[in-house]
């Protein structure tokens, strides 16, 4: 986006500028006074936001969110205050914030006893469960009279003791005869009603075989709403404990230990939270029982308790379908359709990281190429920073892309093969919480470097040849046609072995490294931003590249056509032991700079590049998607609406959707969204009169 568009944020969000913050303004503004104009409340929320867009939609609702931003408190949204709310939305504390405005009904920066007592009772769990708006809790932060005003700061510890206190009202509720226990039953609709913002479908729908039949204690359940809580510190604990390796198992009592180090989780919390996992992941009495004996928790476990934070809904998406609408859904069909969608973005990745180093990779082909026996005489080059002097001297800045066309034609293919098997062969060796050991990652490469040799070798021999050719001063032009032609079928396959000898081990080393490198480099949910992704892609093809570099030398002197004097090779072993004799140890790492520079680099753009247009052009074939993506989407119970795009969210509003959805998730204010029996009775019954007085 062009600096004049954007103003700096202090936290991850951009502030949109003036201007264009005015034109969408105006484009949902409908209402008009004294020559100015004017969001109403429908406009903001239904029109711009996309919420409540259903025919019978809470009108009070409506009008409460959009008060958040109508500080005014008249009704109607200036631009001046849909600016001030844009601001607000880019503040590191905006979910805060945002709930203290909606709460906040007078606009003066205070929370009144009547202004929370208001938008307590309109929500949704008061209906169900009604709390007692006179209790000593209450009394403790609005004083005996109630008169008490609560600022900014209080109200944030007011928000958070709340749905604790909420919570123990309930059990007392359930509990009349004070024994200290309720029903499975009775824990159920308390954690549905009171702690539903923090439940995951897959929590809710185990909450009572965790009890396994048995009534629940206070302390049990304390627990329990305590781990809910707490399970963002509970994933620090487990990357603590497995200094950041989010697929390394972690038995109890390693993460018990971790936990004392760190905060004060309690032995109880660890307990339920491994019961919890061994109902999430194993069904059944046996296999359940297994998990217990076993003990071992993974990070994916604890992202399937966790819902995902507000924040991670902030994404750019080109493209969004959903081939399947659960996993049980996969066809062979749908298996098929998900190879060809990673095999065309593995393409269009290998092109753009080949293209960005392909003048490092013809000087590190002709450095390989340079003959240092006693037939040949003085070098060309004295090294390769010399040698793209001379290219560039003697062949023009062109010269550095020579043999690009079918460099192009064969790395699109022969990428597209590397990314699709190494996908491929991970998804079928991980197991169901998506975990693989290092020795299948080792194997998923090798068979990915197996498998693109097919499509390397035919793309490296007509390349090499093409890249020496401008060596040879005004000798004919040598075109890739010619070059194939010559070669023939057969042709095209010399030196396969030492291609295979190269692809196989750079792959089984380059990919279990990449995915523990960009493990490492995630943030704490996991997610990788795109420059951590790069980094991890050139850093895993350091070792990769250079310790290949002599399968390299030696695939490179069998493909190119010796000249006058020049040793020929009539095989691998062949080929070894006559540079070893003739040239010594160092000839086989030739290049290996060049080479390291080339590969490094280019995996990294071409990896990041085929992980971003995932991102971007994302379709769910009901299987696994890159890790470090985005947050794993365990979805809570409830959301004000599908998080959905739109053009107009620039800025802060990038986060007004999810933001919003975050004051649910967060703080349990679910708001109703449609119109009361009683409310659409008064309407319906307000239309008939208007239409017997007309």
């Amino acid at each position: 986006m062009p600096d004049k568009d954007i103003l700096e944020g202090p936290s991850f969000l951009k502030r949109a500028s003036t201007d264009k913050l005015r034109e969408v303004f105006l484009k949902y503004a409908s209402y008009q006074k004294n020559g100015e104009y004017f969001m109403t409340s429908e406009d903001f929320v239904r029109k711009f936001l996309g919420l409540f867009t259903d025919a019978a939609f809470n009108d009070e609702s409506v009008r409460l969110l959009a008060g958040i931003a109508d500080t005014s408190k008249d009704g109607l949204i200036s631009f001046a205050e849909f600016q001030a709310f844009e601001g607000l939305l880019c503040t590191p504390d905006a979910l805060y914030k945002t709930a203290f405005q909606l709460f906040d009904r007078q606009g003066n920066g205070t929370v009144s006893y009547d202004n929370f007592a208001e938008i307590v009772q309109k929500t949704e769990l008061h209906s169900k469960l009604p709390f007692r708006l006179d209790s000593p809790f209450i009394k403790r932060y609005f004083g005996e009279k109630k008169q008490r005003l609560i600022n900014y700061a209080e109200f944030t510890q007011l928000l958070h003791d709340f749905h604790e206190e909420y919570a123990m009202e309930a059990f007392r509720t359930k509990d009349p005869a004070g024994s200290g226990y309720i029903s499975p039953l009775d824990f159920h609709d308390i954690m549905v009603n009171v702690k539903r913002h923090l439940l995951t479908a897959d929590v809710k729908d185990n909450l009572v075989a965790i009890t396994e039949g048995h009534k629940v204690s206070f302390p049990y359940f304390m627990a329990f709403t305590s781990l809910l809580n707490n399970m963002e510190l509970i994933k620090r604990i487990y990357l603590h404990a497995t200094q950041g390796n989010r697929t390394e198992p972690v038995t109890k009592d390693e993460l018990l230990y971790a936990a004392q180090t760190m905060s004060q989780i309690t032995p109880l919390e660890i307990d339920i939270l491994f019961q919890l996992t061994g109902a999430l992941h194993h069904t059944g009495w046996w296999r359940r029982k297994k998990f217990e004996a076993n003990r071992r928790v993974v990070y994916s476990d604890l992202n399937n308790i966790a819902p995902e934070h507000y924040t991670k809904h902030i994404t750019t998406r080109l493209a969004e379908i959903r081939a399947v609408e659960s996993p049980a859904d996969r066809s062979a069909f749908i298996q098929i359709l998900e190879s060809t969608y990673r095999f065309t973005l593995g393409s269009m990745a290998g092109a753009v990281g080949a293209t960005v180093v392909y003048p490092i990779d013809l000087v590190k082909t002709r450095m390989q190429n340079q003959r240092t026996g006693s037939y040949i005489g003085e070098v060309a080059y004295r090294n390769s920073w010399d040698c793209f002097k001379k290219v560039i001297r003697h062949e023009g800045f062109l010269g550095l892309y020579r043999g690009l066309l079918p460099q192009l034609m064969g790395v699109a293919p022969e990428k597209a093969i590397k990314l699709t098997v190494n996908d491929l062969v991970r998804d079928k060796l991980s197991d169901k919480q998506g975990t693989i050991p290092v020795w299948a990652e080792v194997l998923a490469g090798g068979c990915a470097g197996a498998s693109q040799v097919v499509f390397t070798n035919p793309l490296e021999i007509v390349k090499i040849r093409l890249q020496v050719a401008g060596e040879i001063a005004g000798g004919a032009k040598v075109r890739a046609l010619a070059v194939v032609r010559d070669l023939g079928l057969f042709g095209l396959y010399k030196g396969a072995r030492a291609c295979l000898l190269r692809d196989v081990p750079f792959s089984a080393i380059y990919f279990p490294t990449y995915a523990h490198t960009k493990a490492l480099f995630a943030d704490e949910d996991g997610y990788n931003h795109p420059l951590t992704l790069l980094a991890a892609g050139a850093i895993a093809g350091v070792p990769a590249a250079s310790l290949v570099t002599p399968a390299d030398v030696i695939k490179t002197r069998l493909q190119v056509v010796a000249r006058t004097g020049q040793t020929t090779y009539t095989g691998v072993w062949d080929a070894t032991k006559k540079i070893m004799a003739e040239e010594g140890p160092r000839a086989f790492w030739k290049g290996t700079a060049a080479r390291v520079f080339r590969s490094s680099p280019q995996f990294g753009v071409t990896l990041v590049t085929y992980e971003l247009l995932q991102r971007l052009f994302y379709v769910d074939f009901g299987g696994s998607h890159p890790t470090g993506s985005e947050v794993h989407k365990s979805k809570s119970i409830d959301t004000l609406n599908d998080i959905r795009l739109n053009a107009d969210h620039i800025g802060g509003y990038r986060a007004a959707v999810p933001l919003l959805n975050g004051i649910e998730s967060k703080f349990g204010l679910f708001l109703p969204r449609f119109q009361s029996r009683h409310q659409q009775h008064t309407i319906e019954s307000s239309s008939t009169g208007s239409k017997k007085t007309s």
